[in-house]
């Protein structure tokens, strides 16, 4: 029925902005007719004009142009002013007839205009390019590493999982649990840096019509309240599919569901859209690539209050900032040697339940994030460095990438070492990602800040969000559909990863599209610094 609604209006959205194209595009038409006729100038062809290589400018014709206004005593001026004010897009959008509320409301289920905004080839002030292609690298990788254990679990050469494992590059997927860490390292960099600049260009007090205590408050719930909008409706959509389709799968395919989706999503949904099903057991959790959304809210939470707080006692938030960042390296490192952990030998996902998916094992890079999210927003993105201090920078982040990656390749560590290892090794992936994102966004990238920073990605980034909750499904549903288990190899894995890539990012747009995209455009009329939409003429 949800889904039917949002069909629903889809289709009236994108009727309603074809309309108003279609009227804008008749108006500019129409106004250039009228301007010709006014100074007499039959010679001139409008479509001429029209031409997008000549713009309003037709050289063929520009004497002919100057003679006639020349007779018509001056109405040179009025073709100018005409053309400029009347005709052209008004370079001020106020000047622009505005759009009604409702206009916007509709406007935003239009699938031109949303996916104009997701395939945008360029990005505002306050967004960090280079943030966009660790996204759509951390996404690829995540991709890749979820493939493999569904290929591993549905494979008839279970054996040939134990020879891969041994073989160097096959750290590379074993370790695949930094790429989350990349994400929970952007949401901490975006919110800090976003939240001073905005805090900086609006009045908070007379946006919350209160003071002190009460409006931080009141910022709190506008923060918290945006998030839980803008997350929830393509979130629980997924879900919905998640608990259905393996529903279906349970009793049609020819192989066992991964995980009892179609038992505990119809227990325990609540507990994921509250956001607080990494506080229950594994196995009565529901969507369990689910869990990266809510420490990610967990984070955001606690977050939220020390950015609040930074604004008026930053030293206080400076100093819990550190506390949490010490008690989840202290509280990771107990539970890891109690439970005698190996990081080089374990399965990664062996100890789910208690390191891997719990907010306080996991939260050391979202607060390095914030951290230099600050620093970004102090600089202003300008800083100072010498070619050693760049030179140094860029030796040790690589080292610090390629030592956490494929540094415990066959070694045997002590239990205490393992414990600092399985303790710091989160927060060490975020300080070398930390060096990239202040040395791209400050003039010393070089080729790492034009490859990440590139246009192409742009689109793949907007949409990774959705790309994440719907992966696993397009690779659980191949692995469903199968009539016989799969035979591993190492070129069968490569061509099962591409595969899942393309068609998890084709899925992941259309959520966006119907799910997400109109979620933020309704958000977006709420926000202080919005402007109306208007259409003064096609464009």
């Amino acid at each position: 029925g949800f889904s039917s609604f949002m069909v629903v209006m889809l289709i009236i959205g994108t009727g309603y902005d074809s309309y108003l194209e279609h009227k804008s595009i008749h108006s500019f038409s129409n106004n250039i007719s009228y301007e010709i006729a006014r100074i007499g100038q039959p010679a001139i062809n409008k479509a001429e004009l029209l031409d997008p290589t000549n713009g309003l400018t037709v050289t063929s014709n520009n004497n002919n142009i100057s003679n006639g206004m020349k007779e018509n005593n001056g109405n040179i001026a009025i073709f100018n002013r005409s053309i400029c004010n009347e005709v052209l897009p008004p370079q001020n959008i106020e000047d622009a007839p505005q759009l009604s509320i409702w206009s916007e409301v509709v406007l935003s289920f239009s699938v031109r205009l949303n996916l104009k905004t997701i395939c945008d080839q360029t990005v505002g002030e306050d967004t960090i390019p280079t943030i966009h292609g660790l996204r759509s690298i951390s996404m690829a990788w995540v991709i890749l590493g979820h493939t493999c254990i569904v290929a591993f679990k549905y494979s008839d050469n279970m054996e040939y999982r134990g020879l891969v494992e041994k073989e160097f590059l096959f750290q590379t997927i074993s370790n695949g649990a930094f790429s989350v860490d990349t994400f929970f390292f952007i949401s901490g960099v975006l919110v800090s840096f976003l939240y001073f600049r905005t805090v900086a260009k609006i009045d908070v007090t007379k946006l919350t019509m209160s003071t002190g205590v009460l409006s931080n408050f009141m910022q709190f719930l506008g923060l918290l309240g945006y998030r839980f909008l803008r997350l929830t409706v393509p979130y629980m959509f997924v879900l919905g599919l998640a608990e259905v389709s393996m529903k279906w799968f349970y009793f049609n395919s020819v192989f066992e569901p991964p995980t009892l989706d179609h038992v505990n999503c119809p227990n325990y949904w609540w507990r994921n859209l509250l956001y607080i099903n990494t506080l229950f057991p594994v196995e009565d959790m529901c969507m369990v690539w689910s869990w990266y959304l809510a420490n990610d809210t967990q984070f955001f939470i606690l977050g939220a209050v020390l950015l609040i707080l930074a604004v008026s006692h930053f030293r206080i938030a400076a100093f819990t900032l550190v506390t949490f960042l010490l008690s989840s390296w202290f509280t990771t490192g107990i539970i890891a040697y109690h439970n005698k952990h190996m990081p080089s030998m374990d399965d990664p996902l062996a100890l789910f339940d208690k390191i891997y998916d719990k907010p306080w094992t996991r939260l050391g890079p979202y607060l390095v994030g914030m951290s230099v999210g600050w620093i970004l927003y102090k600089t202003k993105c300008k800083i100072t460095m010498n070619k050693l201090v760049v030179t140094i920078g860029w030796l040790t982040s690589t080292s610090l990438f390629l030592l956490l990656i494929y540094g415990l390749y066959d070694a045997h560590l002590h239990p205490i070492t393992a414990a600092a290892y399985s303790s710091l090794s989160h927060s060490a992936w975020a300080l070398s990602l930390s060096w990239i994102v202040v040395a791209c966004s400050t003039g010393y990238g070089g080729y790492v800040d034009k490859l990440l920073s590139l246009s192409i990605l742009y689109p793949f980034s907007r949409v990774t969000y959705c790309a994440y909750l719907v992966h696993p499904l397009v690779i659980r549903i191949m692995a469903m559909k199968m009539d016989s288990p799969l035979h591993l190899s190492k070129e069968t894995v490569i061509i099962l990863f591409l595969g899942q890539a393309v068609a998890s990012y084709i899925l992941a747009f259309v959520v966006s599209i119907t799910y997400e995209a109109p979620i933020v455009s309704l958000l977006k009329i709420c926000s202080p610094k919005k402007k109306k939409r208007s259409y003064p003429v096609a464009q």
